[in-house]
């Protein structure tokens, strides 16, 4: 079977000038940031490689060629997950070439992906939590140098963020330093599609924000302080080209504490934090769109992966309350 290939082709139909538009047209059109970008172009640039070896690109391609990529992943050991990633970057590059009329047809579309069931995600307990915060904040009282308690007290107030607001890891990474202010008891925080939301703090994150704030002031070079130099825009600023820190560094830094709580590093990360965020609120009773307007997902159904923490709770609910319940 032949691709459907449209008259209106030309030198701009390169697989890397149709990556660059389609990549244009997920930050235009749909808000998408810099990680989803860079993983659309990791992805279709992997796909693009392989259909160059029999002298094919995206325009040519047939379902054939696409399912020889497929088969091709799982010959690298590719995980179902990984595979289901590629195969929707592909729908979504080819449903792009339709719109754009730069293909007549859809190969992609009848395309099935891997079977998968959805795991459920990786939680900390509250015990696991609480180890780590009690660790961090010990760390910030040891008698050490300058630099070395203001990085403390940064993993403190990261840590304590984190755990107080369920914040996906580039979103407190780059948190600005208004987030800092003392009388906050909200934070405006810009997640996915460059959507804002609300995000309550309690008091352990404000105080830990205020230390470390305080911590950072005292290290800024004399000099800069009589030149009045413009503080950094980010709470938690680096010399990086980002201008903040970024969510490598703090997800070492994470595992490094974890290991000195007593905890396995290879359980233990950013994310991993903002589940235990969910699943410990739901547990103790919150509700599930609520807790879905505070992970600023858009779909419940991203959010339903907690609800066997519910389920878990009713289960309880019924064993202990229930008048025939067996005691």
């Amino acid at each position: 079977m032949s691709a459907k290939i449209p008259a209106r082709t030309s030198a701009k139909t390169t697989d890397s000038s149709l990556i660059a538009l389609f990549l244009d047209m997920l930050a235009a059109e749909q808000g998408a940031g810099a990680n989803t970008l860079d993983a659309y172009r990791r992805d279709l640039t992997d796909f693009s490689d392989f259909l160059a070896r029999s002298s094919q690109g995206f325009v040519g391609a047939d379902t054939e060629a696409l399912r020889g990529y497929l088969a091709d992943l799982d010959t690298r050991g590719f995980k179902s997950t990984s595979v289901a990633r590629r195969l929707s970057a592909m729908r979504h590059l080819y449903r792009f070439l339709l719109n754009e009329r730069i293909r007549s047809d859809d190969p992609a579309a009848i395309l099935s992906g891997p079977k998968r069931g959805r795991g459920l995600p990786k939680v900390l307990s509250i015990a696991d939590v609480d180890r780590m915060l009690t660790r961090a904040q010990e760390l910030t009282r040891t008698d050490v140098s300058p630099a070395q308690r203001l990085r403390a007290l940064r993993l403190y107030c990261l840590l304590e963020v984190l755990y107080a607001t369920g914040l996906r890891v580039s979103e407190l990474v780059s948190l600005p330093s208004a987030a800092a202010r003392r009388d906050a008891r909200m934070i405006v925080v810009r997640g996915k599609g460059n959507k804002e939301r609300l995000v309550p703090l309690n008091d352990a994150s404000r105080q830990a924000m205020a230390d470390y704030l305080a911590a950072l002031e005292v290290m800024k070079p004399q000099e800069k302080q009589e030149q009045k130099a413009a503080p950094s825009k980010w709470l938690f600023p680096s010399f990086g080209e980002s201008g903040h820190l970024t969510r490598q560094h703090f997800a070492r830094d994470l595992k490094e504490l974890a290991a000195a709580s007593g905890l396995a590093p290879r359980l233990v990360s950013p994310h991993v934090l903002r589940h235990a965020f969910a699943s410990h609120l739901l547990h103790n009773g919150a509700d599930l769109r609520i807790v879905q307007t505070l992970l600023g997902h858009t779909d419940i159904s991203t959010t339903q992966i907690y609800t066997h923490v519910v389920e878990e709770r009713l289960k309880s609910l019924v064993r202990d309350l229930h008048p025939l319940a067996e005691k």
